[in-house]
């Protein structure tokens, strides 16, 4: 029999900016390339009130394609369930994550935090969650936390026996925590904000996840520091990715 391992329970997400060619002066140097030719990066910005109004045009005209001329890796540690809903999102987006054929997998569970909202009401496409009770959430961490001790032993028999990983693994819940590389551009995250975030600016409400948004909210604030006059004309026109 394998040594047992002490299941770890988290109810938060990890969010890395690990590396970046992203900041305002990007979508400048490629935007003005139609009007003006070819420009050095250091040309651009010199007047900071022309420079906002350029990148709000182009947001509110929806001309695209300069918020590409940038890129982002971020790090994300966050339950299996969170990435499957992530691979929604294809344009403008590359992943790696973490291999269960290659890696003997960390028993790391996702139980949601007491603020998290439980109960489902109303019909599909016409739902709401609401707040738990405390015993509604004694319920879920009971049930997971036995799930969860019952996957992953069988998990580490069935490799200590010399089951294959990619075979073994099959038995894990979607709430085990993985990891992944995910690299975008401006305009792909942006878009990915605007479906998995809620908030107040948009003209469009979205109602994601909480885990999902948990994600993206931690995204949204790594990317406003690098690029603020992009976030602040993305908010102004309705968070509606161009």
């Amino acid at each position: 029999m394998p040594e047992p391992l002490e299941p770890v329970f988290r109810s938060d997400v990890t969010v890395q900016l690990v590396k970046h060619s992203a900041d305002d002066a990007h979508v400048l140097w490629s935007a003005r390339v139609s009007t003006q030719g070819e420009q050095s990066l250091d040309q651009i910005g010199a007047d900071p009130e022309r420079s906002k109004g350029l990148i709000n045009y182009l947001m509110r005209d929806r001309h695209g394609s300069p918020f590409e001329a940038t890129s982002m890796t971020f790090f994300v540690s966050a339950p299996i369930f969170v990435f499957r809903e992530f691979m929604r999102h294809r344009a403008g987006w590359s992943y790696n994550e973490e291999s269960g054929r290659y890696r003997e997998l960390e028993p790391v569970f996702y139980v949601p935090g007491r603020d998290r909202k439980l109960l489902q009401k109303g019909k599909p496409g016409q739902y709401r969650f609401e707040e738990a009770l405390p015993e509604h959430h004694e319920i879920v961490e009971s049930y997971t936390e036995r799930a969860y001790r019952e996957a992953y032993r069988a998990y580490r028999e069935m490799l200590a026996a010399g089951i294959a990983r990619e075979v073994a693994r099959s038995v894990l819940p979607v709430g085990l925590y993985s990891s992944m590389y995910a690299t975008c551009n401006a305009r792909s995250l942006m878009h990915f904000l605007g479906l998995r975030t809620t908030h107040p600016a948009a003209a469009t409400k979205s109602y994601p996840q909480r885990e999902i948004e948990m994600v993206a909210e931690q995204m949204e604030t790594a990317w406003a520091e690098l690029m603020p006059l992009t976030h602040a004309a993305f908010n102004a026109n309705g968070r509606i990715a161009p």
